[in-house]
């Protein structure tokens, strides 16, 4: 069965790729390392990565800003 092709404008395209972090850009946007990002990951404390290719993944900005906003505020 053929399947119907679907186009998507190239501004459509920047806009996705604009809105997905890879691991460098998550580690400079939260402040956490590495390890620490999969480990809250493994927890369930941490928005899971979508699948761009292969073994590259990336976090929707969206899902680590709206996890960074639920985090308690430090009191001074």
């Amino acid at each position: 069965m053929p399947y119907a092709a679907t186009t998507v404008s190239a501004d459509h395209r920047v806009n996705i790729v604009s809105d997905l972090l890879r691991l460098p850009a998550v580690v400079r946007h939260t402040g956490l390392s590495r390890s620490t990002i999969y480990r809250l990951m493994a927890a369930r404390h941490f928005p899971a990565p979508v699948k761009l290719a292969g073994r590259a993944v990336g976090w929707r900005k969206a899902d680590v800003d709206r996890w960074s906003a639920s985090l308690p505020s430090a009191a001074h």
